[in-house]
């Protein structure tokens, strides 16, 4: 079946057709039914858009330019009147700002066009460039696109490369190319870092191009008369999609019809999240070391391939070859699954980022001694005297110990050895920097959490930063402002959380895997996204706490590699409400592939290890719930009957949801034991240990209820 192109036209002046009605056009392929898309009109509507309408920083262009943000009213294929499809076609005067280019030679100025909000492209992308087009039509879309709006000639660019500027008159326009047929304008100019690119000398360079520079190197000369604004936007739009979106290996991918819906709009996402600073420094490095390694291995298998197509000889080199080859597309299609994860704004954090802490603990300090400090920003007699009644000298018999004085919390930390202790006496601390916990430490404040408060500014990955074997944490309330990270982090080691007041702005608590996090009377809330987040193989105990007014209350991240065990839990008399989303929701693959493969088999293979199913199950699960809560309970003092199946819903939900995972993750493990001649498997789902307790937790007015799951 041949290509298709997009059968709408649209008028080089023309603007959004009404911002309160959506058409819908079709889209109709040679020999085929209609395809349809959305054409969205209107850029913002209000309160529709959240932190995507805010506007982004300028984008990086290689000019050192100074120029303010275009009026939305002015932003792309916005106009004053837009009820009729050609209510701009009589209007004169160009909507777009200008800026001149900073340099030796006085270049005229070029169309303002970087600084488009994150809306504004996607909407000229899916409306009117790609629509629902497919990875291989993306170019032919593309030039149907340009071929409706872009003037063919007379007008002006400045030739833009990373040795040279210079300017050019476009002659005539080969769409299909993406390419600009140009001549040297009259008078010449040109700005070179170096001198070398004389009138023939740029001649010479033209002639063997044959006068034909991509599009995406060009930038429109400014024009106030309006004729040339669309022209300057399309070539905008070619040369940020080229640059920032389009990958070269995607035309070779599975060529379905959504290319927008699982290309350009995480890759558009992620970019204008990175302008806006909401993603974490350590994941946009990966990010990026991990698209250059993917177009490393690309070319490389493109070579490989190139090589064997011209090799007809079936010689042991070619063999060699097509191992290679074998393994690079393999090695290439592991880091394009990687990319995915962090382009995709819902497992971008979920999945995406592993951060690996550098921090380096100190030990024992060399004299062996262990110091105190004590952090006041004005010492009194009075609390002098306190903190020697109550806190330094409570043992007379005890050994002479070190006291040091500190101004802010953070020096405090960073003086700390193995067995420090850290005193915080009541007071407002602002600090800009990131406590990094290393060693095993006491952090505690003398008095009531909203006395000693602990308030990060500037922006920073994260609060605190926990590697210590055992660090302990008491009575301080943590403020964040302007984060990327969570407000606590505890990387490895044991950290313990008592008593204290953590007011958060993105993420809570993150436990990462092999980490353990204890958590008691403590109060969590504000997160925008998960209070606390616990990974595969990590263990958590959350004791007396209240964790509201999050995004979600607890996400367990479960099956994140099917090597890393479930994380251990351990959840008793929280108060998990007010939430937007659940107050616990289970992250986990939709189901494993190698037990999709041999469904009828399992039956069998229960049987014979003794798993219970159907009918069964539901039995011997439901004993499983009343033993599990009973047993978790010990000889705590229930609560009355009546209360008793409000309090406890929540919980078995939790519950029976770990249970179902650790079957489906044992039958996985024991299909791999099998495989290897290993026929003995632990049933026994409490030995497993995969919680210590989930009860008396109360769970209330959360937005979508107790508990959820999502599936990937």
């Amino acid at each position: 079946m041949g290509l298709r192109k997009p059968s709408f036209n649209w008028p080089k002046s023309l603007g959004p057709l009404s911002n309160q009605k959506r058409l819908r056009h079709s889209v109709t392929g040679l020999g085929g039914s209609p395809r349809k898309f959305e054409m969205a009109d209107g850029l913002l509507a209000a309160g529709g858009l959240g932190s995507q309408a805010m506007v982004p920083q300028p984008e990086r262009t290689g000019w050192a330019v100074e120029e303010s943000t275009a009026p939305l009213e002015k932003a792309l294929f916005q106009d004053e009147d837009s009820c009729s499809d050609c209510s701009n076609h009589d209007k004169r005067g160009t909507s777009l700002q200008s800026f001149v280019p900073e340099g030796k030679t006085h270049f005229p100025e070029i169309f303002q066009t970087s600084q488009l909000l994150f809306y504004e492209r996607f909407r000229a992308y899916q409306d009117y460039i790609l629509a629902d087009c497919k990875a291989s039509e993306v170019r032919e879309f593309t030039a149907e696109f340009l071929e409706k709006v872009l003037e063919p000639s007379g007008w002006r660019a400045v030739w833009h490369t990373n040795v040279f500027e210079v300017l050019v008159e476009v002659t005539d326009v080969d769409f299909a190319a993406l390419k600009a047929v140009v001549r040297l304008a009259n008078p010449y100019l040109c700005e070179s870092q170096v001198s070398t690119f004389t009138l023939d000398c740029m001649n010479e360079l033209l002639d063997l191009k044959e006068h034909r520079l991509p599009l995406q190197e060009l930038w429109v000369v400014f024009d106030d008369s309006g004729v040339f604004d669309q022209t300057a936007l399309a070539v905008e739009h070619v040369r940020f999609f080229y640059q920032n979106i389009w990958r070269s290996w995607d035309e070779e991918e599975e060529d379905e019809y959504d290319y927008f819906v699982r290309c350009v709009e995480p890759r558009l996402r992620l970019h204008y999240d990175i302008l806006e600073d909401r993603v974490p420094s350590g994941l946009i490095v990966d990010y990026r070391n991990l698209l250059s390694q993917c177009e490393d291995s690309y070319r490389k298998f493109l070579n490989l391939r190139s090589s064997l197509s011209n090799c007809n000889s079936d010689s042991e080199q070619e063999n060699i070859s097509m191992v290679e080859g074998l393994k690079l597309y393999s090695e290439m299609e592991q880091l394009k699954q990687k990319l995915k994860l962090i382009e995709n704004p819902l497992l971008r954090y979920v999945f995406g980022y592993q951060k690996n802490s550098n921090i380096q603990a100190k030990g024992i300090r060399p004299n062996g001694q262990k110091v105190t400090h004590v952090v006041s920003s004005t010492m009194m007699t009075g609390l002098l005297r306190s903190l020697l009644r109550d806190r330094l000298c409570q043992e007379p018999c005890k050994e002479e110990t070190e006291i040091q004085f500190h101004s802010d919390p953070l020096s405090a930390i960073n003086a700390c050895y193995e067995g420090d202790t850290v005193i915080v006496c009541p007071g407002h601390y602002m600090v800009h920097g990131t406590f990094a916990i290393a060693d095993s430490i006491e952090l505690e404040g003398y008095g009531l959490p909203d006395d000693i408060v602990i308030e990060k500014r500037g922006k920073g990955d994260t609060f605190v930063d926990c590697t210590g074997a055992d660090i302990k944490i008491s009575s301080i309330k943590f403020i964040q402002h302007d984060a990327v990270e969570g407000i606590l982090i505890i990387h490895r080691g044991k950290t313990t959380l008592e008593n204290c007041v953590l007011q958060c702005e993105t993420t809570g608590v993150t436990v990462r895997t092999s980490a353990e996090f204890l958590m008691k009377n403590s109060d969590l809330y504000g997160a925008k996204g998960a209070g606390i987040e616990i990974y595969p193989g990590s263990k958590c105990t959350l004791s007396d706490n209240g964790i509201h007014h999050c995004k979600e209350g607890i996400l367990i991240k479960d099956f994140l590699d099917e090597h890393y065990d479930i994380p251990k839990i351990s959840m008793v008399n929280n108060v998990i409400h007010n939430n937007e989303g659940y107050g616990v929701v289970l992250v986990k693959p939709t189901i494993f592939s190698d037990l999709q493969e041999n469904v009828q088999d399992e039956t069998e293979e229960n049987r014979a290890l003794k798993i219970p199913t159907s009918e069964e199950a539901d039995t011997v699960e439901r004993v499983d719930l009343e033993e599990l809560i009973q047993c978790t309970t010990g000889k705590m003092e229930l609560y009355a009957r009546s209360n008793l199946s409000e309090q406890v819903e929540g919980n078995c939900e939790i519950v029976n949801e770990l249970v179902a995972a650790s079957t489906q993750k044992g039958q996985m493990k024991k299909k791999r034991l099998s495989e290897l001649g290993i026929t003995q498997a632990d049933d026994n789902l409490m030995s497993q240990e995969m919680f210590v307790s989930i009860v008396g937790n109360q769970f209330k007015w959360n937005g979508k209820g107790s508990f959820g799951t999502f599936l990937f």
